[in-house]
């Protein structure tokens, strides 16, 4: 019988930064909407929900025909609340998808999850790209990822890694889309804190510290969220360009 495999939306009204933003208008829709129309057209997603504490974004929702899941508003992470959401669901495998994002590439998705599907032992993965920008190798808010040859994380970093001692390094910048098999996602919240996640500030750091596997899969994904007013206008930007001119 073939897996169900689940796309989780963590959506929230509250953002220091731009407050409402899963609502902000994009071409027309919320960014919401954007989001959910593009992770339906992932191959591998079974079924696609949005989950949220708020009832401006459950009734958006809704009124686009997204399956949405209240959930607490007490979570302390995306992660958490994608958490609760599995929770009510049979499904075998969950994706976390961005809120944030209404850009995001179907085929990434894809890519993601077929790292789980294709490696039974690992309880997690994730997306990689390849820096072309010799900007962001320095930039502690674009968080850097060393993989194994056979493919597994070994670190992320908010610093340049690895270091490049003149042999012409190649960089790897982290995509924040995880897929994770449903019992090892339950669990996460109860796993001990590290002091590698503490000082980095990156959650994903608490799988490899408790000895967890994460699976690193490439994609040509340019990740870009909308966390503030001048990111909307960024997108905004490209979605014209790609709007034929009259």
């Amino acid at each position: 019988m073939p897996q169900r495999i689940l796309g989780v939306i963590p959506a929230r009204f509250a953002s220091s930064r731009f407050p409402g933003k899963a609502l902000a208008s994009l071409a027309g829709k919320p960014i919401i909407q954007h989001v959910y129309e593009r992770c339906i057209r992932a191959r591998y997603l079974t079924d696609v929900v949005i989950a949220t504490d708020d009832d401006r974004i459950h009734a958006a929702a809704r009124s686009f025909r997204a399956p949405v899941r209240m959930t607490r508003p007490d979570h302390v992470s995306g992660t958490d609340r994608v958490a609760e959401a599995a929770s009510a669901d049979t499904a075998s495998i969950i994706v976390n998808i961005q809120g944030d994002e209404p850009l995001i590439d179907p085929s990434a998705i894809d890519a993601a999850t077929l790292a789980l599907l294709d490696d039974a032992g690992a309880p997690m993965a994730t997306l990689k790209k390849k820096i072309e920008n010799p900007e962001e190798i320095h930039n502690p808010n674009v968080v850097k990822v060393v993989t194994g040859r056979g493919g597994d994380a070994l670190y992320f970093s908010r610093c340049s890694i690895p270091y490049d001692r003149g042999s012409n390094a190649t960089h790897w910048k982290h995509i924040g889309l995880y897929v994770y098999r449903r019992d090892f996602l339950l669990g996460y919240s109860h796993l001990p804190i590290g002091p590698l996640e503490q000082s980095e500030r990156l959650e994903q750091l608490r799988a490899l510290e408790n000895g967890y596997r994460i699976r690193v899969m490439e994609t040509e994904y340019e990740s870009l969220g909308v966390d503030t007013p001048d990111d909307l206008a960024a997108v905004s930007r490209l979605f014209e360009a790609y709007i034929p001119k009259p």
